[in-house]
């Protein structure tokens, strides 16, 4: 097997020290001459040299390394706040690690101890199980990803998805529908959600009576979205109406309303959340409160940049995307 190539290596083809190399390949190449640095950069690649990403951190304590944890990658939710932070850290020559949690508490434990281990610049979690204290005592930079998942005096970037959640039931009340379904989805955090807080306090500002048989906790998967809706079918009198927590939900809700041999929009309407791609494809096409994955992603992905590369402002940073309204056709006045 060929050895790699060195430093040395470099700088006796470029005719140069290998303190110069060492400048050039780490861009502090201020002062060195341009002829110089170009004979530096034809050598590394005539060779294939590459940098020593383990040696260059123990000199620069920096390992160009980043943990994004989510609670589901099945979820296509993710991909795209992914792509985000992808976008911001790669340019700036950083490499992303992936760490999906599956709202396991140990797991994350687990990630963080990893990230710790092999010193990683930083971390983005949407928190199932950890807390303050925990994320405190990694002594690394943190993003939280999600901004109902406790307190944390940490940066937080999400999406307002109490607001959402009154931009739909608005929608739907002003098509007409009085009795709306509420699936709303249950994790494995202690904080409450804020899709059901939003829908109580929609009701009860407009003196809308609140029946228990129309709000129903569940994971946040497509299976218990069909058996949530199921359960909603067999309320006296049935919902014209449904919002989902989120979109995989709705789609199982659409699947159970099929199978009960009932249409949407025509016998009953649903809103889901997310705005992921699926839900501009099923039949009909459901209507849905949209968040900017991406951009989430990409501010998330900026200000552990600002934490990492400096002391970043002296308080936690808060922001909070706005949701909007896609109407589709799984919404219509009620029958």
């Amino acid at each position: 097997m060929a050895r790699r190539p060195t430093i040395i290596d470099v700088a006796r083809v470029a005719g140069v020290s290998k303190s110069t190399v060492s400048r050039v390949i780490s861009g502090d190449d201020l002062l060195v001459r341009e002829q110089t640095r170009d004979k530096v950069l034809k050598a590394v690649e005539q060779l294939g040299y590459e940098r020593n990403a383990v040696a260059g951190s123990m000199r620069t304590n920096r390992t160009f390394t980043i943990a994004l944890i989510i609670p589901d990658i099945a979820n296509p939710f993710w991909p795209e706040v992914a792509r985000g932070v992808q976008d911001v850290l790669s340019p700036q020559g950083y490499a992303l690690v992936l760490a999906c949690s599956d709202w396991h508490r140990q797991r994350e434990q687990e990630y963080l101890a990893m990230a710790r281990r092999n010193r990683f610049d930083g971390i983005m979690i949407n928190p199932a199980g950890l807390t303050n204290d925990e994320l405190q005592r990694s002594r690394m930079p943190v993003v939280i990803l999600g901004l109902g998942g406790g307190s944390f005096d940490f940066d937080a970037v999400g999406s307002d998805s109490y607001t959402g959640t009154t931009m739909a039931l608005q929608y739907l009340v002003g098509l007409g529908h009085h009795r709306i379904g509420l699936i709303s989805g249950q994790s494995s955090r202690m904080a409450p959600s804020s899709r059901l807080a939003s829908y109580i306090e929609f009701h009860r500002d407009r003196g809308m009576s609140i029946d228990e048989q129309l709000i129903v906790e569940c994971p946040f998967d497509q299976e218990c979205g069909r058996q949530s809706m199921q359960q909603l079918l067999a309320a006296s009198p049935v919902p014209t109406a449904v919002f989902a927590a989120n979109d995989i939900l709705a789609i199982g809700a659409l699947h159970a309303i099929h199978e009960a041999g009932l249409r949407v929009p025509e016998d009953i309407s649903i809103i889901g959340m997310d705005d992921i791609y699926a839900v501009s494809v099923t039949t009909p096409p459901l209507t849905t409160i949209a968040k900017h994955k991406y951009d989430t992603g990409k501010r998330a992905a900026t200000f552990l940049l600002e934490r990492i590369q400096g002391p970043g402002p002296p308080e936690p940073r808060r922001y909070e995307e706005a949701c909007r309204l896609v109407v589709r056709g799984s919404t219509a006045n009620p029958p």
